[in-house]
């Protein structure tokens, strides 16, 4: 397209100076139009232009002879073997090329994104980025964090629709850019850090998994998990879970935490990967979670069961143990623990006698319970998983806590 466009400016200079001028005269001014035309090509073959942009495409116009017919110049196209038999990569089959770009780390995604159009449509594909975001983020993205995402694509959409319909001055690259669809490609600079940077003439969907994994590389993305051992292990935290909205930070690689408004610290930062974890139950912070395994708890049990200070707090979750009754002896033949109505709540963390150590709830009745003195006590989820087991066995504290 840019050699016919080289083309037709030449010919109007021609042709618009064949009227008034004389013989020696149009001579020269047709010689002088080839010339630049030559000139301007040549320039153009050199360029990363045409490497970047038309080396991609599987056709190849590798020489153009120019002759002068009267008031007329004429095209040809003379396809031509490439020399050194390299081979586009754009004409390996599509399986071929698939398997190659999945081997690329999400940096070489970008970078492949940026060599071409055609390229870049198969780089941005969710195909390839859903198995990145969930090696890396899969264990703290949940189904809170993807509705939030939802929201805030949906409300960023709203605003740009906004701005739209307002009058905006065009620029001079965005005239090039709807003259030359390609020329965004050339306006835009190459990605730094895997930030996308687009024009109009191409937009990243900001509903791709892509777009998704990006956001949250860079920190753009707040998004909802748990933090355990809030406030870097404060003994008031220790052995819980709480919500938090946080933000990747990758020059230090770790996490900054916005918890809610109530208690002594709403900030904290430098949270290690391996302090977070996505919601596992979908019950807002607010909310008393419906407990669907009283019936089947019995002694020796991990459960995480809900807590707060106060009914102004929000819950976080605590880890515990069911236990026996004073009376029992704790042999497994003999023990009728699990019979009973009432259920034994153990945390082991605290040092026997403190009123944080044992909680008795009713298996049949139970709802939030407590006082403001000792707290209130929420909904219980018994533990099945051993990965979730193990992670609070590495939590434990160094000593017993009073």
């Amino acid at each position: 397209m840019l050699y016919l466009l080289i083309s037709c400016v030449s010919f109007i200079l021609v042709s618009k100076s064949i009227t008034n001028k004389q013989p020696w005269q149009e001579g020269q001014l047709k010689l002088f139009s080839i010339g630049l035309s030559t000139l301007l090509m040549n320039w153009f073959q050199k360029s990363r232009l045409h490497t970047g942009l038309l080396q991609p495409f599987s056709f190849r116009v590798k020489h153009m002879v120019m002759k002068s017919s009267g008031s007329r110049v004429v095209l040809e196209n003379v396809d031509q073997e490439q020399p050194g038999g390299h081979v586009c990569l754009l004409d390996l089959p599509d399986l071929t090329l698939e398997c190659i770009l999945e081997k690329l780390s999400p940096s070489g995604l970008c970078s492949m994104a940026g060599v071409c159009t055609s390229m870049r449509d198969r780089c941005i594909s969710d195909h390839f980025w859903e198995k990145h975001l969930k090696q890396k983020w899969g264990k703290l993205i949940g189904a809170a964090a993807y509705r939030e995402w939802e929201l805030q694509h949906t409300d960023s959409a709203r605003r740009r629709n906004n701005q739209s319909d307002q009058t905006k001055k065009k620029s001079v690259f965005d005239s090039l850019s709807g003259l030359l669809p390609f020329c965004s490609w050339v306006i835009r600079p190459k990605l730094q850090s895997c930030r996308v940077k687009t024009t109009s003439a191409t937009t990243l969907a900001v509903d791709s998994v892509m777009s998704l994994y990006l956001s949250l590389e860079i920190g753009d993305f707040w998004f909802p998990a748990q933090v355990y051992n809030r406030e870097n292990g404060n003994v008031g935290f220790m052995l819980s879970c709480y919500d938090a909205q946080l933000r990747y930070d990758s020059g230090s690689d770790t996490f900054q935490a916005r918890y809610s408004p109530y208690g002594r610290r709403t900030m904290e930062e430098h949270i290690p990967w391996d302090r977070i974890r996505a919601a596992p139950v979908d019950t807002p912070s607010h909310m008393l979670h419906v407990s669907d395994c009283l019936h089947d708890l019995k002694p020796g049990d991990h459960i995480e069961i809900q807590w707060r200070r106060s009914k102004e707090f929000p819950y976080g979750w605590w880890y515990g143990v069911i236990g026996h009754f004073e009376l029992c002896s704790g042999s497994e033949n003999h023990c009728y623990c699990h019979y009973n109505d009432t259920v034994v709540l153990e945390f082991s963390q605290y040092t026997p006698g403190s009123r944080w150590k044992q909680m008795m709830i009713n298996r049949k009745y139970h709802r939030e319970e407590g006082n403001e003195a000792d707290g209130f006590y929420g909904g219980i989820r018994k533990l099945y998983n051993v990965e979730e087991i193990a992670k609070w066995k590495l939590l434990w504290p160094n000593q017993v806590l009073e």
